[in-house]
């Protein structure tokens, strides 16, 4: 079977080898599983895409980089080398099938098997859409000798179409690679992300808000999500107090190699669903946080 997996940001690209490498054993052979990296224009991401690369290169999968939005020639120059692995592949695997990205290309072949990776509460989305009949690409459901598999942390929640295989992402591989971590009971530190960077936010409020949680809670370092304004966050560091910490690799595999504080306050609202998997067992505590008004949530068990 050979597979051609699609992806665009450092989670997606950890999720892949979840679905390869882990307890779903999604490919016998891992050198006959090809990696599109289809990269980002920002520079955070860049840098956590180029060392998962390497990590992935090291399970034995095939991985490639195409800078793929940095204007026509080179669109046209990705597509071209793209198109006889896309027409070639056994298996689609995809990151984010809301891509615009990796619409256009996946509407341009049709694979045997199309695979649908969890990107967070994408795939909750994906849910949604798939059982409203609408289509996420030209194939909105499994049909006659095609396969269709939705990949997720998040498989309890999940509403498909009858004859869609779904698979739960445990973090076995990265479990096993990196963990467990040793855990600092006694100490907090606080996941942050973009929601800024998005415009969800505006700046300002964001940094006052964090600090006065930082400041209640005594965190003492901060996880930067690798979209994060440089800037906003030397503003943490000096109004919030904080350690800035900028991973190399994505957010859960950081957390595995540790120190990790025995109190996680997550800013984000998906990172409560899918880390009491990862770090299970450890006795770490995980907290929601609602950043409209900077109260803790209630924690969430492990």
């Amino acid at each position: 079977m050979s597979v051609l997996a699609l992806v665009e940001s450092p989670a997606q690209l950890l999720h892949l080898l979840e679905w390869a490498l882990g307890e779903r054993d999604g490919v016998a052979e891992p050198g006959r599983c090809e990696v599109a990296v289809l990269l980002p224009r920002d520079v955070g991401s860049r840098r956590q895409l180029r060392a998962m690369a390497g990590l992935t290169r090291e399970e034995g999968l095939r991985v490639g980089l195409y800078d793929i939005r940095r204007g026509p020639a080179r669109f046209a120059y990705a597509l071209t080398a793209l198109a006889p692995k896309l027409a070639a592949a056994d298996t689609l695997v995809a990151g984010d099938p809301f891509s615009g990205l990796v619409r256009r290309l996946l509407s341009l072949f049709r694979a045997r098997n199309l695979v649908l990776l969890d990107d967070r509460t994408a795939a909750l989305e994906q849910s949604r859409e798939l059982l409203a009949g609408r289509p996420l690409i030209r194939r909105p459901a499994p049909r006659e000798g095609r396969g269709l598999e939705v990949f997720s942390c998040l498989t309890a929640d999940l509403r498909l179409p009858p004859g869609t295989v779904t698979s739960a992402n445990s973090y076995t591989w990265a479990r096993q690679r990196f963990g467990p971590p040793e855990v600092h009971f006694g100490s907090t530190d606080m996941i942050g992300t973009s929601l800024a960077e998005r415009g969800l936010i505006d700046a300002g409020r964001y940094v006052e808000e964090v600090s006065s949680l930082a400041h209640r809670w005594n965190a003492e370092r901060y996880y930067a999500h690798h979209r994060e304004d440089p800037g906003k966050l030397r503003l943490l560091a000096e109004y919030g107090e904080l350690e800035i910490v900028r991973p190399e690799l994505p957010l859960e595999l950081e957390l595995l190699r540790g120190p990790v504080a025995g109190t996680l306050l997550s800013l984000s609202s998906t990172v409560p669903r899918t880390l009491p998997r990862l770090l299970a067992g450890t006795g770490v505590e995980i907290r929601a946080c609602a950043l409209a008004t900077g109260s803790p949530g209630a924690p969430v068990p492990l």
